[in-house]
């Protein structure tokens, strides 16, 4: 069983054809399915299943693809890893991270990044939700994640600093000439949600908080992104609580919360952080990440988080 045979078996499955995968691949149909039907016999059954448009993955496959995404994601890290240990210019950074984080937090650093290393390509996966970053990076797709603090993860996680969480609401909003603004100002009020809302024990962390408070939060709008979150936010359709980075590009009025709410920022991996992995992070604490107030002004550490 060789990883090219795995990597012919996870191309073939992302792509959905022997087709696409093979003009992918750079080689004939014929020896990419020859090369599947090895890796079935050495499995000992099929791994996937012929459709006339399409394959799919058996229950055997199934079981497999996710072991094989891995092995082939790891072999892709060692070889970027032995290649920046030994000092060669090039290569590439895979960087897993949340949408509202690569919008509102990593551009500035990332511009920097390329300054200094203009030889090396970024590679950013963005991901609506932190569950999906965290399976993400267990599969293997980067090299690193920023995001925040994943509950008993088993690699390193290096604590960035703390992102602060702010009401956002429209310009004409009543409550836009405050200063600050208490939650149970907001009982009364429709809520934009967003699915980057951190859970605790199974629920989301703003439904507890209203619920501490003595009010139920009563839902306008769901969204998937932060940025179409705020968007709604400010044209009025309802009150958010987001990041501040989040809404700084918007049209909005943010109002920091009383007591203050914020949220730990981290960079993780699934294995030890070498080269390209390890400078990235290093740049982190040297730099700073905008949006991000800094646990210290130069090497970052890991820490706990309440949330």
């Amino acid at each position: 069983m060789s990883l090219r045979q795995m990597e012919y078996l996870v191309t073939v499955v992302e792509e959905a054809s022997f087709t696409r995968a093979a003009d992918l691949l750079g080689v004939t149909q014929s020896a990419l399915s020859h090369q599947i039907k090895a890796l079935e016999r050495e499995a000992g059954g099929p791994l996937l299943e012929r459709l006339p448009r399409g394959v799919r993955l058996t229950p055997m496959g199934r079981a497999f693809l996710p072991h094989a995404e891995l092995a082939v994601r790891s072999a892709g890290r060692a070889w970027r890893a032995a290649h920046a240990a030994a000092g060669a210019e090039g290569g590439e950074l895979h960087l897993a991270t949340l949408h509202a984080l690569a919008v509102g937090v990593l551009p500035g650093l990332i511009a920097r990044w390329r300054r200094e290393r203009p030889g090396m390509r970024l590679v950013v996966h963005e991901y609506a939700t932190g569950e999906e970053l965290r399976d993400a990076m267990e599969h293997g797709v980067a090299d690193l994640a920023v995001g925040h603090r994943p509950k008993d993860w088993p690699g390193p996680v290096v604590s960035l600093g703390e992102e602060q969480l702010v009401a956002v609401v429209a310009p004409g909003d009543p409550l836009a000439g405050r200063s600050v603004v208490r939650l149970t100002d907001l009982a009364d009020r429709d809520w934009v949600r967003c699915a980057l809302e951190p859970v605790v024990d199974g629920r989301r962390f703003l439904d507890l908080a209203c619920e501490r408070a003595g009010f139920t939060p009563r839902t306008a709008v769901d969204t998937a992104h932060s940025s179409t979150a705020v968007s709604m936010a400010a044209a009025g359709v309802g009150v958010l609580i987001t990041a501040a980075h989040a809404a700084a590009r918007h049209d909005c009025v943010t109002l920091p919360l009383d007591p203050p709410w914020r949220r730990e920022v981290t960079a993780f991996s699934r294995v030890r952080l070498t080269g390209a992995a390890a400078a990235f992070v290093t740049l982190l604490g040297r730099a700073g990440c905008q949006g991000v107030t800094l646990r210290s002004s130069d090497h970052p550490a890991s820490t706990s988080s309440d949330a």
